[in-house]
């Protein structure tokens, strides 16, 4: 009896380390509005490290934004949905909406990791912000729940203190604050959000007025 059970054991031991582990992508951000740079980032990332889904995370209220320049979060998850609503591979996370609360990253991916224990997380940031992983909160630890994807700019170094992968993508010099400035002056935002998010903005008459 012992000697079947010590064989079931190793089956059972050898079927759970086979089960390959979900490979997920993390775009973080206000996604105030959302737009084709975004969507274009998280495609290459997830095709050139083969990622099962790369889910696009609106904070709830960002720990470095002005509050008064940032739209009420639904508004924001709405319009990640219809940006990414047509593509397989992209998902909306609420995880951080769900919490409320100043956003920060160590804490939300503490608890993604802790409900997805087999889940290996790539977050995925600018490569002008690898320079500043220094100052995020928890940084030392967070390394250690995520790998940080970097996506290579212009000008900018390819080396970082902490454990960085980085992958080419067409640089789509595309902002935020440039689409709301275009929508309060009556300007087309036209190729710059996909159709879905320019007529949801439109629909309720976000940035129409903004300082």
């Amino acid at each position: 009896m012992q000697k079947v059970n010590q064989t079931a054991t190793k089956v059972l031991t050898e079927t759970v380390t086979d089960i390959p582990r979900r490979r997920v992508g993390i775009l973080g951000g206000t996604f105030n509005p959302p737009h084709l740079g975004h969507l274009i980032m998280a495609q290459q990332v997830g095709d050139q490290l083969g990622l099962d889904e790369v889910r696009f995370m609106p904070d709830a209220q960002p720990p470095h934004v002005d509050e008064k320049k940032t739209i009420a979060v639904e508004d924001r998850a709405n319009m990640v949905q219809e940006a990414i609503v047509d593509n397989p591979l992209f998902r909306l996370e609420t995880a951080e909406i769900n919490r409320g609360g100043k956003s920060y990253t160590y804490e939300t991916m503490k608890a993604l990791k802790a409900e997805h224990p087999d889940t290996q997380y790539y977050f995925i940031i600018g490569g002008d912000m690898v320079d500043y992983l220094h100052t995020w909160y928890h940084i030392d630890d967070l390394v250690k729940l995520v790998t940080f994807v970097g996506i290579k700019r212009t000008g900018y170094p390819t080396t970082s203190h902490y454990p960085v992968i980085w992958v080419d993508a067409p640089l789509i010099d595309i902002s935020s604050t440039q689409i709301r400035q275009k929508i309060s002056r009556g300007h087309s935002v036209r190729y710059l959000v996909p159709e879905a998010v320019a007529a949801y903005i439109k629909e309720h008459q976000l940035y129409e007025h903004i300082d």
